[in-house]
């Protein structure tokens, strides 16, 4: 009878142990400490070794080389471990930059904690404010989809466009709500400070640019080189182009911000890619605050004098005369923030830059 009690003892207690071994998680690698995230939305062909799109050039000389599976968005995750620069392509358009975003966040693998991120992509700019090839920071992005919107055939005589915001009774109305996702506003006081670290930085003037320029008669500042700018941006699924819509993009823009805004540069990605950064922001997963947007311009917005909008617009759909200055430009201005940032990590990583730490 004690040979029996004593085999169930001991079978009960391997059965025990059985029992917790299955139940046991493996331990979890610990996250990846990342310092510095860079977002860009398209490539063309490969991440290497071709024409560029906009990561190519952050990966070949980032030594972005770590290459991890990311199931949750178009592209993989490069990784550089020693610097702790990470860069994503989140593809094109509101939902894939919003998602994409969202996933990173959520991601495991990574403690995103304190880590400043950087939006740098091209952008259609307005020949009113710059040529193409110049660079522009962001303080508001506005919602260029979010609205009502009536054929221009069947608007009211009296109205200029048939674009509305909701819950209001026409174009540009005065009374509107309180904005939900029409406008987003970035951290005032890092883009001033990014703006001031690189406005004196000269860009690039590609070959052939000065012809596409020259033909802006009614704009001086297109035809000027580029420059480094503060500008707001526009955000819009729609690949609008033309003077009329110019002018409701400086209008949306201008009526969204009560006046504080500028409209510089029309992009599609960037409420997204914010909104979800904030939505994690309140997980305490990302801090909003060290969030830049640098948009540079590859395009016009608008066509010169003499050339219609249908016509300049089916043109630039067999490539952007700016494309290679613009990536360029965005490269060059944005490793100068990222540089800053890196080199002076001890001092950064607690407290997010101001003007007040330039000399």
């Amino acid at each position: 009878m004690l040979h029996i009690i004593q085999r169930s003892i001991v079978g009960l207690a391997a059965a025990v142990a059985l029992a917790s071994c299955a139940t046991t998680t493996p331990k979890q690698p610990e996250p990846i400490p990342i310092k510095f995230v860079v977002v860009s939305m398209f490539e063309i062909g490969d991440v290497e070794g071709d024409q560029p799109g906009e990561f190519q050039l952050w990966k070949e000389r980032r030594g972005l080389d770590t290459v991890l599976p990311f199931k949750n968005s178009p592209h993989d995750i490069y990784l550089n471990e020693e610097t702790g620069v990470l860069g994503i392509i989140t593809g094109i358009g509101t939902a894939y930059s919003a998602s994409t975003a969202m996933a990173l966040g959520l991601d495991p693998r990574f403690d995103l904690t304190e880590a400043y991120w950087m939006v740098a992509g091209i952008a259609g700019i307005d020949p009113e404010d710059a040529s193409i090839g110049s660079a522009a920071w962001a303080e508001y992005l506005v919602d260029g989809d979010l609205m009502h919107h009536i054929d221009a055939r069947e608007i009211p005589d009296d109205w200029e466009i048939g674009l509305f915001a909701r819950h209001t009774e026409k174009p540009y109305d005065p009374n509107r709500p309180e904005p939900s996702f029409e406008v987003l506003q970035l951290n005032a006081g890092l883009t001033d400070w990014a703006y001031a670290l690189t406005k004196d930085v000269e860009l690039p003037d590609f070959e052939g640019l000065d012809e596409v320029r020259s033909q802006y008669t009614d704009h001086p500042n297109a035809q000027k080189p580029p420059v480094v700018m503060k500008g707001d941006q526009l955000a819009a699924m729609r690949f609008w182009h033309g003077e009329i819509l110019n002018d409701w993009a400086n209008k949306w823009v201008d009526y969204w911000t009560d006046g504080k805004g500028k409209f510089v540069t029309s992009a599609m990605e960037d409420t997204g890619t914010f909104l979800s950064l904030s939505l994690l922001d309140n997980l305490g997963k990302v801090d909003k605050d060290r969030v830049m947007v640098l948009r540079t311009g590859s395009n016009f917005t608008m066509p010169p004098p003499g050339v219609t909008a249908v016509d300049n617009l089916l043109a630039e759909n067999e490539g952007y005369a700016g494309l290679d200055a613009s990536l360029e430009s965005a490269y060059i201005v944005g490793s100068k923030v990222m540089d800053e940032i890196l080199d002076n990590w001890d001092t950064y990583k607690d407290r997010i830059p101001s003007v007040d730490d330039l000399p």
